[in-house]
């Protein structure tokens, strides 16, 4: 089992959905990461290099969620989640991606999607 690394509530701008104003206007995405990885020899040596740096990895996270407009939060999140597998100390991740603001038509809370990728 490895350990876990998360990232939460981090807030992003971005044009993402199928809707012309949603494109237009864009809105305010909110993400979680959860990273699985093994923290022993970071805890050890007391060494950033050792382990994920999650200050960079919050920059690039909302660099992908903040770029390139997609109609669909499922192909952002497996873009954040792409990016957070591309770390050689990355074993597995779960990606939340939250969309407060989606248009329903309807009162809610949240729409959001989660996925989990690993590198098996």
């Amino acid at each position: 089992m490895s350990d876990l690394i998360a990232l939460r509530g981090l807030r992003v701008f971005g044009h993402h959905g199928v809707h012309p104003e949603e494109r237009a206007n864009g809105q305010t995405f909110v993400v979680d990461v959860v990273l699985g990885v093994d923290t022993r020899e970071a805890a050890r040596s007391d060494d950033l290099s050792q382990t994920v740096d999650y200050s960079l990895l919050a920059a690039q996270v909302t660099d992908a969620v903040s770029k390139e407009p997609a109609d669909l939060i499922e192909t952002v999140a497996e873009r954040v989640a792409d990016l957070c597998l591309d770390h050689p100390r990355v074993e597995q991740v779960e990606v939340t991606l939250h969309k407060p603001e989606a248009p329903v038509g309807l009162p809610l809370d949240d729409v959001a999607v989660t996925i989990h990728r690993s590198r098996t």
